[in-house]
């Protein structure tokens, strides 16, 4: 059995790592952090000069035609960078979204621009409620002519303040099942009626917005599949997205090691280098072997999303509630190797640490998804 990536994935990684070392270090990042956006125009257009925003769009769509698997790649080198920006929203959430539900007219309109990095497009799903289910889509869109008129208010939307346009699932009828009357709109960012306030979460590397739609009129022909069945489209997103975000955390982890284990070896306590005592040396692997579990669920996770067959429907959840508890815990972790320096400001370990913290948050919590593998197994 061959579980390895393929040459052209280990070069695109190679590739990956190469250039987020050259153009994202610490420096950067804590830059980002300290800016009113976290999103570098300049550091867009090379991202977009690379081809990473169009990996998956189809090259009739002008993107490179890769697979899924390929922006897999990218997403985990880039867990390790922390890579600031509107990059996972626009390159999966709104991309993916666009693919599965849009008509031939919308991805030709749209994918070209956001492949060639000049239209930013994100995912408006949460409530105040938190959940990424069905039921807690409550926002609603009523018809109105040829035109729908939304309004309510979505939390958590990712870097919603530079968006060109906020992909926003709404409610537009009430059944006894919750999946159904749920539609897909592209609504414009700056449209009347829309405001778009950032949260003040505790990684700053991604903004989370608050989005609120006071009567916010929508044609129809800004409809993303068909009125009322978004859910299907929803729940294929929402996969990808897990997936993607769960190859981010194994980066991210994969990193707080590297690091924790390089001071393991540099530091030195009565007489000896600290990774000899018992004590730090098995910490180490314990947070090795944790990351390594993370890294073979989320390879299968993407895979089955990749390939879209029905063990998604365990594989990611698993994956989710795995790498969420994994990256805290070895960030968590990692800082007590580096011991009090750990905890400074000035030491980048804690930029890990809360990456790992908002990732776990991300489309459901590890408690969440441990419920929906439960289900799986009819308990």
């Amino acid at each position: 059995m061959n579980f390895g990536f393929t040459e052209d994935q280990e070069a695109l990684r190679d590739a990956t790592r190469k250039f987020l070392d050259d153009e994202c270090p610490a420096t950067f990042v804590r830059k980002m952090m300290a800016d009113d956006t976290a999103h570098a125009t300049e550091l867009w257009k090379k991202i977009a000069e690379l081809g990473w925003l169009g990996i998956i769009v189809p090259e009739e769509f002008g993107g490179v035609g890769g697979s899924f698997l390929d922006l897999i790649v990218i997403l985990e080198e880039s867990g390790k960078s922390l890579l600031p920006g509107p990059f996972f929203a626009t390159a999966l959430l709104g991309t993916t979204a666009i693919l599965g539900g849009g008509s031939a007219a919308q991805k030709s309109a749209l994918l070209p621009k956001i492949a060639e990095g000049n239209h930013i497009v994100t995912l408006a799903l949460a409530e105040k409620s938190g959940r990424y289910d069905a039921a807690g889509v409550n926002l609603a869109a009523t018809a109105k002519g040829n035109d729908f008129i939304l309004s309510g208010e979505k939390m958590f939307v990712p870097d919603a303040h530079v968006a060109d346009q906020i992909i926003v699932a709404a409610r537009t009828g009430q059944t006894g099942n919750a999946e159904d009357g749920i539609t897909l709109f592209l609504v414009d960012a700056k449209a009347p009626g829309v405001t778009v306030s950032q949260l003040k979460t505790v990684d700053m590397t991604r903004r989370q917005c608050h989005v609120a739609l006071q009567d916010v009129g929508v044609s129809r022909a800004q409809v993303l599949g068909e009125v009322g069945k978004g859910w299907p489209v929803l729940r294929r997103v929402l996969d990808q997205a897990m997936a993607g975000l769960c190859a981010e955390m194994v980066g991210t982890g994969q990193k707080a090691l590297d690091m924790a284990v390089s001071y393991a070896k540099e530091r030195v306590q009565f007489g000896k280098p600290i990774g000899s005592f018992q004590a730090v040396k098995h910490k180490c692997v314990d947070m090795m072997v944790q990351v390594e579990n993370a890294r073979s669920l989320t390879y299968y996770a993407a895979w089955t999303v990749d390939e879209n067959v029905e063990d998604a429907k365990q594989a990611v959840p698993m994956a989710k509630a795995y790498c969420s508890d994994m990256t805290k815990t070895v960030a968590s972790e990692a800082i007590q190797v580096h011991g009090g320096i750990g905890f400074t400001w000035e030491h980048d370990m804690h930029l890990f640490y809360r990456r790992g913290l908002a990732s776990e948050a991300a489309f459901g919590s590890a408690p969440v998804h441990r419920e929906v593998v439960a289900q799986t197994l009819n308990l």
